[in-house]
């Protein structure tokens, strides 16, 4: 990789491509040479983190607690680390939401019932929505039934798909309830796939973080620190640089953290999805 800084991203859709021709411009005109390579899914990027094959990865929020485990397992958590995140990857909550007059009022109502989710490896979707249950006392394998919507497998629910089809099925009536994170919700409701006044949001889960840049072990310190430092210089007032910012979904870059994925953490162990070495252990998983 000599000199060029080489990112890994997962192409979940098409403007994936000119998100990414455009960092690569902005960076090449400051100075830093660039490159990426796209992966069809997040456990293909993990992994080539670790082949050394990309410096850096834009990580969903489960593939950044596969490499923290892999990290770890490996002795290089020092070299792994989320170094900067979206100011929209914060503070996220996914709800679940009943159809108005069905008479689930309460977590309780939910026992018996059957719950809409998205794909199995959706963190905002699935996996938290899921392990919040479990720890109000209702878990997913024995008081409800579970309906997943199984799009895209390996994007980790980086795409509306198994949500929509959720939303869907609720309206439908083929569940009873449906969970999706919270900005789905919004953009369900006002594009008609939830009808107005036809549900009703039940609950909220705690808030939780999403994506971040994850550097890779063996990344040249020289690379990863100029790279930190262009990506904390990208301003939503530079009329080059917003609309690229837009089409990624943010205004601001912020510091990388960790703590917000806590809930996914769980998730993770009590769901049996990786094990603590970061290998693959999820049932039904394709990707």
């Amino acid at each position: 990789m000599s000199n060029t800084l080489v990112l890994g991203a997962v192409a979940y859709a098409p403007k994936v491509v000119t998100i990414w021709e455009g960092f690569k411009e902005f960076f090449v005109r400051h100075g830093l040479p660039f490159d990426f390579i796209l992966y069809s899914n997040y456990e293909r990027q993990v992994e080539a983190q670790f082949r050394g094959e990309v410096h850096v990865a834009w990580n969903s929020p489960l593939a950044w607690l596969r490499a923290e485990r892999m990290a770890k397992a490996r002795g290089v958590s020092d070299q792994v680390r989320a170094i900067a995140m979206r100011d929209t990857d914060c503070d996220l909550t996914s709800v679940i939401v009943v159809r108005t007059g069905a008479g689930i009022h309460t977590l309780a109502d939910l026992r018996g019932q059957r719950i809409g989710v998205g794909a199995i490896d959706s963190p905002q979707a699935t996996l938290i929505p899921l392990q919040w249950l479990r720890e109000q006392g209702l878990d997913p394998d024995t008081a409800m039934t579970v309906v997943r919507h199984d799009v895209l497998g390996g994007k980790h629910g980086d795409h509306v798909g198994g949500e929509r089809d959720a939303a869907r099925a609720l309206i439908a009536g083929e569940v009873d309830a449906a969970v999706m994170i919270d900005g789905n919700h919004l953009q369900f409701t006002q594009e008609g796939t939830l009808p107005a006044g036809r549900t009703t949001v039940l609950a909220r889960t705690p808030a939780f973080d999403h994506c971040n840049f994850t550097t890779s072990p063996g990344a040249p310190a020289d690379l990863m620190a100029r790279f930190e430092t262009l990506v904390r210089a990208m301003s939503f007032d530079d009329p080059q640089v917003r609309p690229l910012l837009e089409l990624e979904g943010l205004r601001e870059w912020k510091d990388g953290r960790t703590s917000g994925y806590a809930w996914l953490d769980r998730a993770v162990d009590a769901s049996g999805f990786y094990d603590a070495q970061g290998n693959i252990t999820a049932h039904d998983y394709r990707y």
